[in-house]
């Protein structure tokens, strides 16, 4: 059994604020000790349900925030950018099931940390009408790609999120927002030991993660920027079509519509000096 790790940071146990999550915050190297140990939870629940290869991507910000000695020795790291798939690099249909590890909720949503992927840049995302944030666009990409979402952690708005996209998840809520920068956090040992339990039994249902079919269907994504600027620029994309002065729009399938997405990004950042922190 084949599983993928994708590790966020806003969502891991005990972290709240930005000094936490970004490199250079004054608590930024306790928040990465407790994004590998929530991981490791992760990685030991996905053990003890029988997995036989763990590879975890390193999915925030630089990318470069678990230090690979403190991860669990029976999981691989892919570390580091840039990344073609960016918070799903690595991630194949050979992998039988994905877990999510400290994701948060969508821009303008009241959860801790909340945006989507470029902090105050993208103000909103559609996939085919419907709002999604990284949860939701990470869901539907690892679909079509036949590999189910079994389980995620974050704090309760973004597992609210998760499940409402897809109640077939097991959900890890560690702290419950308060604000977006305020929680109440649920104590550090107790949360990995639930991590580990929805993991294991996530992946135990059926014995094996159950398999999807991959889809082939096009997909619309949409995407509302802070600025006119950047929407502009992004038409110059060839399939790339402008919906009003700062939402721009692209058709095609998923996973491909992914990787497009973060072309996009890529060149928001040019412009605006503000890089995905995710």
């Amino acid at each position: 059994m084949r599983i993928y790790i994708s590790a966020d940071m806003e969502g891991i146990t005990g972290l709240v604020d930005a000094e936490d999550v970004q490199p250079g915050g004054r608590d930024y190297e306790r928040g990465r000790l407790m994004m590998a140990e929530d991981v490791n939870a992760a990685v030991r629940g996905a053990l003890a349900a029988g997995a036989t290869d763990i590879v975890v991507n390193d999915a925030h910000g630089p990318m470069r925030n678990l230090v690979p000695e403190t991860l669990h020795p029976e999981a691989r790291l892919i570390r580091g950018k840039p990344k073609h798939m960016g918070m799903l690099e690595g991630l194949t249909p050979e992998h039988d099931a994905m877990i999510c590890v400290g994701y948060h909720s969508r821009a303008g949503t009241l959860g801790v940390l909340s945006h989507s992927f470029m902090g105050h840049e993208i103000e909103d995302i559609w996939l085919d009408g419907m709002p999604v944030g990284e949860i939701g666009l990470t869901h539907a990409t690892a679909a079509a790609l036949g590999v189910p979402m079994v389980a995620l952690t974050g704090d309760d708005s973004a597992c609210a999120e998760t499940l409402a996209w897809d109640d077939s998840v097991s959900t890890v809520a560690v702290k419950s927002a308060h604000d977006r920068f305020a929680a109440e956090l649920r104590p550090a040992a107790e949360a990995r030991q639930a991590i580990e339990k929805a993991v294991a039994a996530g992946l135990s249902d059926t014995g094996k993660a159950p398999r999807r079919a991959a889809t082939s269907d096009s997909s619309t994504l949409r995407v509302r920027w802070q600025s006119a600027s950047v929407a502009s620029t992004l038409l110059g994309i060839p399939s790339v079509t402008s919906v009003d002065s700062r939402t721009v729009q692209a058709e095609g399938q998923l996973p491909t519509l992914y990787r497009l997405f973060g072309v996009w990004m890529r060149v928001a950042a040019s412009l605006t000096g503000q890089g995905p922190y995710c």
